[in-house]
């Protein structure tokens, strides 16, 4: 029997079709408290095919880089899912509680990545197939008691070429706090200034925009966390700006 593992976001070519219709997972994004009525959340995983989805949850540790957010291979006893495994029949839902059991005086926030994985299927004797099994990853926050609120700002901004090679405007956001903060809470205005030191452009993304065209954008506690934005700028010579605005109550 052979067997393709295959992630969220590397999944090749005719198989994302595949991917969706096989299974849903809901929400991609938890956020959570050591203390209280929001140490747990629900996550629902909702069979699509035509056969029984047999999946299981891991949780695994957060590595923070400089302009990344990944899932590690070490696993965490911090959050435990109930249930742990399950057989979703064709068509239905599962629901798993994530709870948190951490220590519930961190100073600061925790982070966590809840994988989502279908387990491979026992086939009869003799018979061979190809199994693709798809491993959706949970971005799992647990926010501190005593953390404070998030406190973002731009630490600076610059002209970078993209995967693309176009000219877009890169720009660092620093977290002083010791809980997590997400750069789409927020509106953003991008400003370019020409060599001669004249506005050519000025953009505001709102907090949905942030969503769409960066992500959550998550910034971990007292970290910096660089982004690369969409917004296109004709050469590399100028100056860029960038400011950050709360969204909230708008």
């Amino acid at each position: 029997m052979r067997r393709i593992l295959a992630s969220l976001g590397v999944v090749l070519g005719l198989f994302i079709v595949s991917a969706v219709a096989a299974m849903t997972v809901q929400p991609v994004v938890v956020d959570m408290k050591m203390t209280g009525r929001e140490m747990s959340a629900p996550v629902r995983v909702e069979n699509n095919g035509p056969n029984p989805l047999p999946v299981e949850i891991r949780i695994v540790e957060t590595d923070f880089g400089p302009d990344s957010v990944r899932a590690s291979d070490r696993l965490s006893e911090d959050v435990v899912a109930f249930p742990p495994q399950a057989i979703i029949p064709p068509g239905e839902t599962q629901v798993f509680r994530l709870q948190y059991l951490g220590d519930p005086g961190s100073f600061k926030s925790k982070h966590y990545y809840a994988e989502v994985a279908q387990l491979p299927v026992e086939l009869p004797e003799g018979q061979s197939a190809i199994q693709i099994l798809y491993n959706f990853q949970v971005m799992v926050n647990v926010a501190s008691p005593i953390g404070g609120d998030p406190v973002l700002t731009i630490e600076d901004a610059s002209v970078v070429q993209n995967d693309a090679g176009k000219n877009v405007i890169a720009f660092t956001v620093r977290n002083a706090a010791r809980n997590y903060g997400y750069l789409s809470a927020n509106r953003l205005t991008f400003v370019y200034r020409d060599a001669a030191g004249q506005e050519v452009l000025r953009r505001t993304l709102t907090s949905n925009d942030i969503q769409q065209m960066i992500g959550f954008g998550l910034v971990g506690p007292e970290m910096s966390r660089r982004f690369i934005s969409p917004i296109e700028v004709d050469t590399a010579d100028g100056k860029a700006e960038v400011s950050l605005a709360s969204s909230r109550g708008r």
